[in-house]
């Protein structure tokens, strides 16, 4: 059995231990389980940290359970937070529900033949039917107001960082994910909660519920916030989040995001975001610091998380598509471009619009290059250019001034791709 523990810890994955945890790590399999927030119908990279860590857990022999807080999700957790979340209702619940299962089947296996096979539980289930009075009597009593304010989370929401307070509702989170671990804890022999380094006041708060209500042993561990090199928050982009889900994020952006992240974090990334051994990581570090320009480390980083989010084949096309904007590619490669990848691929370049119409009847080169778009500031020197082989169509050289561009030419028969030189692109949508 490899130790969970120290994998963490090379990996800089580990921020706060209880006494005790490696131990009991190293002393038999272990049951150990994250909460997942179950807001929206996909997971996004903020999560991936605690999903690698369930990862890394059963791959040391260890049984991951993912929680799902269906019950919890209708609360929202103050934690990190300067307002209260919007709540759901248990029909979009169930939905996303369902959605982060079929995300989580890509990191951990669920296969009920292993030991230790990965759960998927939800709070709602045993939540739903609790009463108010029994949980304010069975639970309530065993934890003070003075314990629960002391906690980071809460004295943030009350004074210094937020100052904006804090509902009833929100208040008692701490107090349900502390339950989450009592239940997991005599119903499934759940010994460990891990989470992010912001969780540890509501985790520590679960293993003091247990001491109170069973003795039983119970323990905690976070991993630090993920951040960048420059201290702002990972994870985040100008549109917003970085999803699992192709819908939201497209396999070519998801791979764009990880090919552009500094070098001082491809070297952290690469520890926590895959599961390449030491020394594999130690020389690709070691060959990518002698030329930082060839972005070995950013290369195999995106690889390897975007073979394992999405698939090798989504991999393949999203390093052919961006070879395309790049590198030599060819019109057989531009031509396998579905719509949505053709456009981000091409996200910033200079568009123009020209009529359909105008195509139907044939537009010659000059005409189109000059005239109908501003690409050239002259039919001069469009066709200078031509002529000396500095103008592609749709990613082959264009040197015939004379035939007129049709609907023949058209990507996903709205698009014409011009490239003026090595590496100005124009983008022409017909309408």
């Amino acid at each position: 059995m490899k130790n969970f523990v120290e994998e963490l810890r090379w990996r800089g994955m580990l921020q706060d231990i209880m006494p005790g945890t490696e131990e009991q790590l190293m002393k038999e399999m272990t049951t150990a389980y994250v909460g997942i927030d179950p807001t929206a119908d996909s997971l996004h990279i903020g999560h991936l940290c605690g999903i690698m860590m369930l990862r890394h857990l059963q791959r040391c022999g260890h049984k991951p359970i993912a929680l799902i807080g269906g019950a919890t999700g209708m609360i929202g957790d103050p934690s990190g937070k300067s307002a209260e979340r919007n709540l759901l209702n248990e029909e979009t619940l169930r939905h996303n529900v369902a959605a982060i299962r079929a995300q989580l089947e890509r990191f951990i296996d669920f296969n009920a033949s292993e030991p230790n096979a990965a759960e998927l539980v939800n709070n709602y289930d045993w939540m739903k039917d609790y009463t108010f009075l029994d949980f304010a009597r069975n639970i309530g009593k065993l934890i003070t107001v003075n314990y629960m304010m002391a906690k980071d989370s809460v004295k943030k929401r009350f004074n210094g960082e937020f100052n904006c307070g804090m509902s009833f509702t929100e208040f008692t989170y701490q107090l349900l994910q502390g339950y989450d671990f009592v239940y997991l804890n005599s119903h499934k022999n759940c010994k460990l909660q891990m989470g992010g380094s912001d969780q540890w006041g509501n985790i520590t708060t679960g293993t003091e519920l247990i001491k109170k209500i069973t003795g039983n042993e119970a323990y905690a561990l976070t991993c630090p916030l993920v951040t960048k090199a420059d201290g702002t928050k990972f994870g985040k982009t100008e549109s917003g989040n970085i999803w699992l889900d192709r819908h939201y994020t497209s396999p070519y952006k998801f791979y764009q995001f990880w090919m552009n992240v500094g070098d001082e974090d491809a070297k952290r990334y690469i520890k926590i975001f895959t599961t390449l051994e030491k020394d594999e990581i130690d020389a690709l570090i070691a060959e990518h610091d002698q030329a930082p320009h060839l972005r070995t480390l950013q290369k195999r980083l995106a690889k390897e998380v975007t073979t394992m989010v999405h698939s090798e084949e989504d991999y393949n096309a999203a390093v052919e598509a961006s070879n395309i904007l790049f590198g030599n590619a060819t019109r057989d490669a531009l031509l396998k471009l579905d719509e949505e990848t053709l456009l981000q691929v091409f996200e910033g370049v200079p568009q123009f619009e020209i009529s359909r119409d105008q195509l139907t009847n044939g537009i010659l080169p000059l005409d189109l290059l000059a005239e109908q778009t501003q690409i050239f500031p002259s039919k001069g020197e469009a066709r200078k250019m031509m002529q000396a082989n500095g103008v592609s169509l749709n990613k082959e050289k264009w040197t015939d001034t004379q035939t007129a561009v049709s609907t023949e030419v058209l990507l996903q028969d709205k698009y014409i791709l011009i490239q003026k030189g090595k590496k100005n692109y124009f983008l022409i949508i017909a309408k």
